[in-house]
């Protein structure tokens, strides 16, 4: 995993620069290209999107959404370093539910350090820094440990 994080070292510090001033209004007119997931004002949608995979959560945007297999009961087991290369899905309020989700499995949780993250059944969800574009889904398997997540809650274990 170390190498897997020293590969992702460059694009992750641009991502954190570009992240890190607030500066993109939302338009699209952000330089970077990585950008950490930002909150929404008027919070995040989750919906389905079909990939190579199957059908997968994603947000707003089409950006894939990942389940840590080492978290439980929707806490999350990932710390900073862990953060770093796999961006916690937040929301000021609670997420909507877009066509192909299931209500009743999007809640939130809040986290050690007060974090309030988006979960599924019971998955905290993440995004992936080496994800470039909608629908990228390069985070598929990293590890044994990441996954992409299913409509009905479960982990998508097939390989991108």
């Amino acid at each position: 995993m170390h190498a897997r994080k020293a590969l992702f070292a460059i694009p992750l510090a641009l991502g954190l620069v570009a992240c890190g001033t607030g500066s993109d209004d939302g338009t699209g007119s952000g330089t970077a290209r990585h950008k950490a997931p930002r909150k929404a004002a008027s919070g995040t949608q989750v919906t389905v999107a079909d990939v190579g995979l199957g059908s997968i959560l994603v947000d707003g945007q089409g950006r894939t959404l990942y389940a840590f297999t080492k978290d439980k009961e929707a806490t999350s087991n990932c710390d900073a370093e862990c953060i770093a290369v796999w961006p916690a899905l937040t929301s000021p309020s609670p997420a909507a539910a877009g066509k192909g989700v299931e209500k009743s499995l999007l809640r939130e949780a809040k986290q050690s350090g007060g974090a309030v993250q988006v979960t599924y059944g019971d998955w905290p969800l993440y995004y992936y820094v080496g994800d470039m574009a909608p629908g990228d889904v390069n985070g598929q398997g990293l590890d044994g440990e990441w996954f992409a997540v299913s409509p009905d809650g479960k982990l998508v274990r097939r390989s991108a």
